[in-house]
């Protein structure tokens, strides 16, 4: 009696582990959905949390790839709230953005594979707003000026590196 006990558990617990195996969805380079075998990146179901769910995303050799909250789970329909942060194959972070109800706003910063701040600017309700600079990677400014609603707007400079 107790053998057969046993044996229902362990087969239980092998089709639990199946079902939850079956729920991750593989991109290829273009992030659409693909077979394991054509797959770039992958996602594992994402995890439920209050109202949403943190989606975490992974290159093909296990690194993440990005992570952040959502309040839908679906793949291309993600409505991210909250700090999205992607990284390089690397392991350094590639991007920050902050999103408020799915669009971009607040500070967004992008980064070279070496870690050095390469962009750093603001978004208002998805639109580019504001001063907004580029970098070189030694950290001195190669490019600044201001967006107004997502449009290069007045005098933009350009630094060169060797005019410091």
């Amino acid at each position: 009696m107790k053998t057969s006990t046993l044996l229902i558990v362990v087969f239980v617990g092998f089709f639990t582990l199946s079902l939850t195996a079956q729920e991750t969805v593989w991109f290829d380079a273009n992030w659409q959905k693909t077979t394991k075998d054509k797959g770039e990146y992958y996602r594992p179901s994402p995890k439920k949390i209050k109202n949403g769910y943190w989606i975490i995303d992974y290159f093909e050799n296990g690194q993440v790839q990005m992570e952040g909250f959502s309040t839908t789970k679906e793949s291309g329909e993600e409505h991210f709230d909250g700090l999205v942060t992607y990284f390089h194959s690397n392991g350094k972070t590639w991007h920050k953005a902050n999103y408020v109800n799915g669009k971009l706003h607040g500070v967004r910063k992008v980064f070279y594979k070496t870690g050095e701040l390469k962009e750093q600017g603001k978004y208002k309700e998805g639109k580019r707003e504001g001063i907004w600079k580029v970098y070189y990677k030694n950290g001195k400014i190669k490019e600044k000026g201001k967006y107004k609603n997502n449009k290069k707007a007045g005098v933009w400079k350009t630094f060169y590196k060797n005019v410091y």
